[in-house]
């Protein structure tokens, strides 16, 4: 089987907010998704991050977002896509920078919070995020839910889509995330996370949270990366249990560019 990446959201402090040592959850990923400084994150921080990551062969993301500091990039901004073009590449040149200095560079892009989830059915927002891959790098691999706005772009596009699951996120029927207000928004217990992973990396399907059967892997395919939020309570523990589930069920681990063959799409 090959490697699946397991990724988490690092770097989100500002000044003298936030994590100070965010070593125990990145010793259990295998892929950062560094906050470029909109949502969270500025240039102390993303050097910071970007040095802890390379030092344990952590593969570096771009987590791109709305400029939305004071809402953490979980409100929606009606910004034009031409202008969000223009502020996701300034994230991710930003980033470069830190990460080349720790001697990597940014090897996927993922966006973050309301523009994550946004882009599966704002078509303009999703073809902004398209727009600014294939403007920086079409080769990067973008982080991303199978049949939705921003994935049928990126394969139009040419740029890779990589699918990936939520560990420690409810889902819909639809197969989208329930919203953070919602019951069962959250799964923050190690047993039930470890068996959602397991279960997503053998059969591309997770059960809601009305109780049904859904399928999230892409058609033909199956997932490529898996999330645990770093805000999640207990992030590290969780993370811990899922690398243990997935390596007892013969799951390997690895960058998310290590997983770009099991997406079933070849732009």
């Amino acid at each position: 089987m090959t490697a699946l990446a397991l990724n988490t959201d690092v770097g989100e402090g500002f000044g003298v907010w936030g994590p100070a040592d965010e070593g125990e959850l990145l010793d259990q990923v295998t892929a950062a998704n560094v906050a470029c400084g909109f949502h969270a994150g500025d240039p102390d921080i993303l050097r910071r991050t970007c040095e802890a990551s390379t030092a344990r062969g952590v593969a570096i993301g771009a987590q791109v977002s709305y400029r939305d500091l004071a809402g953490f990039g979980r409100r929606f901004i009606d910004v034009p896509p031409a202008t969000l073009v223009n502020e996701l590449l300034y994230q991710m040149g930003a980033l470069e920078v830190f990460a080349r200095l720790a001697g990597g560079r940014v090897g996927y892009v993922k966006a973050h919070g309301a523009l994550y989830n946004a882009a599966a059915r704002h078509t303009g927002h999703a073809a902004a995020i398209v727009e600014a891959v294939a403007l920086y790098d079409r080769a990067l691999p973008l982080l991303c839910q199978p049949r939705t706005a921003v994935w049928e772009r990126a394969v139009a596009a040419g740029v890779r889509p990589l699918a990936e699951g939520f560990i420690d996120r409810g889902y819909t029927d639809e197969g989208l995330l329930v919203p953070r207000s919602a019951p069962g928004a959250l799964i923050t217990d190690p047993a039930e996370a470890a068996e959602r992973a397991l279960r997503m990396a053998e059969s591309g399907t997770v059960v809601s949270v009305s109780g049904g059967v859904v399928r999230i892997a892409p058609d033909g395919g199956e997932l490529a990366a898996l999330c645990v939020h770093s805000d999640t309570p207990g992030a590290a523990g969780l993370a811990a249990a899922v690398r243990e589930a997935l390596a007892s069920g013969g799951v390997a681990v690895g960058p998310p560019g290590a997983a770009a063959d099991r997406v079933g799409v070849r732009p």
